[in-house]
């Protein structure tokens, strides 16, 4: 038994990180400074934590675009202007965005897509709108062409 509460007594002196705080439910308001220091976490801040400041997790995780996909979609509030400039920097993100997100901008979407032959022709497949012949040049000359 000795052991034992050497074990939880060294587990008690341990700093509990805001990823822990965060995974666990613990995750409070002061946290938020902490979790800013990341994409990852601030999203997940920003997610999960009520009272939130949206705005500054959002600077945060908009430095992903990754997370700035999930934040524009899973973040009550996120300003999905603010998200999709992030997010349009990577061909695949920007066809996820324009697919799950419904009040992105189709044009930046496609016009990010469209600079990887891959998304810019599941782009045109599964993105309605007119955007689909811009999405077939991109694709000349490669397997991609449709």
């Amino acid at each position: 038994m000795q052991i034992i509460d050497e074990i939880k007594k060294s587990a008690e002196e341990v700093e509990q990180t805001v990823g822990y705080k965060l995974n666990n439910g613990l995750a409070r308001l002061e946290d938020e400074e902490a979790a800013c220091k990341d994409p990852y976490w601030a999203y997940m801040f920003a997610r999960w934590v009520k009272g939130a400041n949206i705005e500054k997790c959002q600077e945060v995780a908009c430095k992903v675009p990754h997370w700035a996909y999930r934040f524009a979609l899973n973040v009550k509030g996120a300003n999905i202007e603010k998200c999709q400039e992030a997010v349009c920097t990577r061909p695949y993100w920007a066809y996820l965005f324009a697919k799950y997100i419904s009040r992105a901008n189709m044009e930046k979407c496609c016009e990010a897509a469209c600079k990887d032959p891959e998304w810019a022709y599941e782009f045109a497949q599964y993105i309605k709108g007119e955007n689909r012949e811009r999405c077939r040049k991109a694709c000349e000359g490669t397997e991609y062409a449709f």
